[in-house]
This record gives structure tokens, C-alpha cells and sequence, in this order.
């Protein structure tokens, strides 16, 4: 008996063990992947022809100024000070001051990110909510016309030009339709009325019970909220094809159809349910990619979200605000990514061994 319960403590310390040991090397992917962000983030600032200090006293400044502004900036030090006073300072949360703004970058990016992340996840809804039966509907009629029209809208999906789409939904639905309103996010008659709490102004509206400042609302984000669904739509919908041709050859589905099972349950109940381990990962990855591939449609639309800022800052040279919004951003993927997996080992305990 001594033997076995030493046995059992001995597997016990075994499974702590490869769990502390994959907790560690988690953790250290982790902390790997933050500090290559900020490396390559820093020397791509420093690499471009752009100098932060002519930036900020502008260009007809005399040299004595220039000079006096880089020493205050600490441009004068060695690469590697730099990167490493830089370092200090991104972990604290401090990205300096926004030439274009003159606010704290951190507060630029607190203002502004909201509004992206609310067209996003409209966005995100769209394309799931659309692209999963659509997927659904392509891999149980494969090879028929149905199955054809899905993967051609999807290839269109993945090849137009986004601000082409853009372009053309404007002249469209806005200027001969005029079913939406013109870029921006909210009315200029509303801006006022509307005061701010969360930063998403959809929630904000909804709260405060502003229903017509909510369909104003509504009017602005439906156009670029659909255009990004509609790349959303395209991906997802065709990962949902893929896992679903490999679910219903499945032998679980030969046994279910055997028993006399319902089409319609076999597909929906047993198939996409073993489908949806794999496709959370997907929806929650093309969620961070609306998040941090908004910036052209957000540039065509007026939407004042991170993308917009992150352009502005790029066409006035303000590198303390390009380089802490693609800190942001990237940190946002790296945590989706994260996120998707620890999804993914929760939702399938195959994955845990």
C-alpha cells in the first residue's frame, strides 16, 4: 500500500511538474513575442527618415533649437540607451506626447480605440452570423451551385481592394441611394447631445435611452461595419466549408445516419457542434484582425477610431503616436492569439494532453 500511495504522489508531483514547466514556457513565448514587438516597433521609428525633433519645431527652425530639442528628447544618446529608456517607459504605459494632438498618447489611444473596436465587433457579428451557415450550407451541398456561388463570394472577398469596396459603397448607398449617412460616426446636430461614458457610443445612446441619436448612430456604422463583415464573412465562411467536409466524413455521421437520425440534426447538433472547437479560434482571430486591419476602411469612412489617428500621425510625422499605436495594436493580437488558444484548449480536452 506504501508503494502505491508512493506511486500516485510520485505521478501527482509528475503532472505539476509538465504543468509548471508549460506554464513557464508559456509565459516566456509570451514575454518573447512583447519585447520583439517593441524592438522591431522602436528601430522602424528610428530606421525611417523622419526626425522626431523637426517634427515637433518644425522645419524653418533655427539648428540651435533643433539640436537643444533632440538633447531634451535624448536623440543624442546611443541607439541602445535609447531603446532601453523607451523600453522602460512603453511597460509603464507612457508613449510620450502626440505632436498632432499635444495630449499623452495614452490618452489619444483610450479616446479613439472604442470607436474601432465597436465597428469591429459589429463587424465580427456580421461575418460570423453570415459566414456560418453560409460555410454550412457549402460543405453539405459540395460541388453544386450553391456550394460554387459561396466560394466565389468569398474569393471576391478576399481579392478586392477594400478601399475599392469602399469607394463604391460611398456612391452608392450614400450619394444615389442616400440610405446611409455620410462618413463620420455621429451627426454634427447630435455631437453634443450625446454625452460619452463607455466610449461606444452605441452602448452610450442605448443607456441613456437617445433613441434618435441611436439611429443616427446606427446609420453611420451600418455601411463600414458591413464592409468589414464582409471580409469577416469571407474568411469565416470558408474555414466553416473546411471543417465541415471534414466533420461529415466523420464516422460518428456514418453511424448517425444509420440510426435514422434527421439530416438536420446530424448536421447542426453533431457536426457543427465538433466544428465549433476549431472555428472560435477562427472568429476570435478575424476578430483581431478587423481590430487591427481597420485603418484604410476607417480612412474612407471618416471613423474616428485608432486607425484614423495612427493615419493622421503617419501624414504629420507625430512617431511618438505611430509608434504607440502599433504597440497597441500589436499587444491586441498577440492577446487574441493568446486568447484563441486558451479557447481552444478549453473547449477541447484532446488538446490538454
Amino acid at each position: 500500500m506504501a508503494l502505491t500511495m508512493q506511486t500516485s504522489d510520485g505521478r501527482r508531483r509528475g503532472r505539476q511538474s509538465r504543468r509548471l514547466k508549460a506554464v513557464a514556457g508559456f509565459l516566456v513565448t509570451v514575454i518573447t513575442t512583447y519585447l520583439g514587438l517593441l524592438a522591431v516597433t522602436f528601430f522602424i521609428g528610428r530606421v525611417i527618415p523622419i526626425d522626431p525633433a523637426l517634427a515637433i519645431v518644425g522645419d524653418r527652425a533655427p539648428q540651435a533649437v533643433v539640436e537643444q530639442t533632440r538633447r531634451a528628447l535624448g536623440l543624442d544618446q546611443p541607439l541602445w540607451y535609447q531603446f532601453w529608456v523607451y523600453l522602460k517607459q512603453a511597460l509603464s504605459g507612457d508613449f510620450g506626447v502626440s505632436v498632432l494632438t499635444t495630449n499623452p498618447v495614452v490618452t489619444d489611444i483610450a479616446r479613439f480605440f472604442p470607436a474601432t473596436m465597436e465597428l469591429a465587433t459589429i463587424g465580427t457579428l456580421i461575418g460570423a452570423l453570415i459566414g456560418i451557415p453560409l460555410g454550412v450550407l457549402a460543405a453539405v451541398k459540395r460541388g453544386s451551385l450553391a456550394d460554387q456561388l459561396v466560394r466565389v463570394v468569398g474569393l471576391i472577398g478576399y481579392s478586392v481592394p477594400i478601399f475599392w469596396l469602399g469607394l463604391l459603397g460611398l456612391l452608392v448607398f450614400y450619394a444615389r441611394l442616400q440610405w446611409v449617412a455620410y462618413p463620420g460616426r455621429l451627426d454634427v446636430v447630435y455631437e453634443y447631445d450625446l454625452t460619452p461614458v463607455t466610449g461606444f457610443y452605441l452602448l452610450d445612446a442605448t443607456m441613456a435611452g437617445q433613441w434618435e441619436i441611436l439611429w443616427d448612430l446606427l446609420r453611420h456604422i451600418i455601411l463600414p461595419a458591413a464592409l468589414l463583415g464582409y471580409f469577416s464573412m469571407a474568411y469565416i465562411s470558408r474555414m466553416t466549408r473546411s471543417f465541415m467536409l471534414n466533420e461529415l466524413s466523420q464516422e460518428y455521421v456514418v453511424a448517425a445516419r444509420a440510426k435514422g437520425l434527421s439530416e438536420t440534426r446530424i448536421i447542426w447538433f453533431h457536426a457543427l457542434r465538433n466544428a465549433a472547437v476549431p472555428l472560435v479560434t477562427v472568429v476570435v482571430l478575424s476578430y483581431a484582425s478587423l481590430l487591427e486591419g481597420s485603418v484604410l476602411t476607417e480612412a474612407i469612412f471618416s471613423w474616428p477610431g485608432i486607425g484614423l489617428y495612427l493615419t493622421n500621425s503617419l501624414q504629420n510625422a507625430d512617431m511618438n503616436a505611430v509608434l504607440g499605436c502599433t504597440i497597441v495594436i500589436g499587444s491586441v493580437y498577440i492577446g487574441f492569439n493568446i486568447l484563441s488558444d486558451l479557447l481552444y484548449r478549453l473547449l477541447d480536452p484532446r488538446t490538454r494532453r
